[in-house]
């Protein structure tokens, strides 16, 4: 009495067409993310690989940390030894170099005693002596 009788519809033949419809805004989103985030990150990708693949001995280098050094020694292919400062080597996995400020000449059949020839560095400069001791300085005595 109060409830009406619901007749079905008779189904259209163009239901794939509605389908088709809906797929193309997520193709089309696939798509622009494939050009500005995908592709980008591959090339960046394949640019580091072969910026690390042509480390050599004698260049600058940055690494993950910010520390800047000169390659002294390549070690096998996943290492390196840097030279922080003079005297000071530190051996880091070579995926951690992030860029090479500088290349250097390329040596071959070096000898470990040829680095000292070069400093990476230049020499520090001696800080004037403080008058009146550890506190004076501070407080302006003498």
């Amino acid at each position: 009495m109060f409830i009406s009788q619901a007749w079905a519809q008779g189904a259209g033949a163009g239901g794939g067409s509605d389908f088709l419809v809906q797929l193309f805004p997520l193709v089309l989103i696939f798509i622009v993310f494939y050009f500005l985030l995908i592709r980008p990150q591959q090339a960046k990708l394949k640019a580091q690989k072969e910026m690390l693949a042509g480390v050599k001995r004698g260049d600058r280098v940055v690494t993950g940390g910010g520390i800047i050094g000169l390659v002294t020694k390549v070690i096998g292919e996943n290492e390196l030894q840097v030279e922080v400062a003079e005297g000071v080597r530190v051996r880091v996995v070579k995926q951690t170099i992030t860029d090479i400020l500088t290349r250097g000449e390329s040596v071959r059949g070096g000898k470990e005693g040829d680095e000292e020839e070069k400093p990476m560095l230049p020499a520090a400069q001696a800080a004037p002596p403080s008058k009146g001791g550890l506190l004076g300085g501070l407080f302006g005595k003498k």
